[in-house]
């Protein structure tokens, strides 16, 4: 009898069952302002080989000229938001350059983690904290920096930020990558499409160890 013609064990997965089985990894994507990490990550996503989706995340801040409620973020009012903090749907936020919340919904991990698809999570460096609380063991987390300062400054003015607003950002560019050391993985963003290859190799061996503790 060829191999194929033998009956499976009835208690034991097949491959495609076992992969169906298998929840998707939680990727955190962090850095400070303006380094480039929505672009890196939708560079990532344009042609990789695993079901894998990025996080819409909320904001009390406007629009920027090309942004789409429910494609780039979740643009809320400030009384929108408060409610759904206490009505417990939100995973993290935060108060962010103390003007606007910043925050991920709970529905937008979750869900999409149980039917095995990878969720990547684009946050700031206190979500992130937030997520490394929740989700101990349970994540990979990679912080992006620019080549320079004077290179994250020139992206800023690019977004069309005012100099005091460059300013802010800066100073708290500085800090956050002070915390650098507190993720799992440093990435440079010199190049986009490099970068984008980096997160993917990360990501790849993320799906690998989550089908392995699930299947053994």
């Amino acid at each position: 009898m060829r191999s194929e013609d033998q009956p499976r064990a009835a208690n034991r997965p097949t491959p495609e069952s076992a992969l169906r089985s298998t929840r998707g990894p939680l990727i955190v994507v962090s850095g400070p302002s303006g380094v480039g990490k929505t672009t890196v990550v939708e560079r990532l996503m344009a042609d990789f080989d695993r079901p894998i989706r990025r996080v819409i995340t909320a904001t009390t801040r406007a629009p920027r000229p090309g942004e789409t409620d429910g494609r780039d973020y979740y643009f809320w009012s400030p009384a929108a938001f408060e409610q759904a903090i206490a009505d417990g749907r939100m995973l993290e936020h935060a108060l962010v350059h103390e003007t606007d919340y910043y925050g991920t919904p709970r529905a937008e991990v979750d869900p999409p983690r149980a039917a095995g698809v990878c969720v990547v999570a684009v946050i700031d460096v206190q979500g992130a904290e937030t997520v490394r609380r929740l989700y101990p063991g349970d994540h990979l987390s990679i912080f992006l920096i620019p080549p320079t300062f004077a290179d994250l400054a020139t992206r800023l003015r690019g977004r069309g930020e005012s100099e005091a607003g460059i300013s802010k950002r800066l100073t708290t560019a500085r800090a956050e990558i002070a915390r650098a050391v507190e993720f799992d993985r440093v990435a440079f963003n010199a190049d986009v499409a490099a970068a984008a290859r980096v997160l993917g190799v990360l990501i790849r061996r993320a799906f690998q160890e989550n089908e392995i503790c699930t299947t053994t």
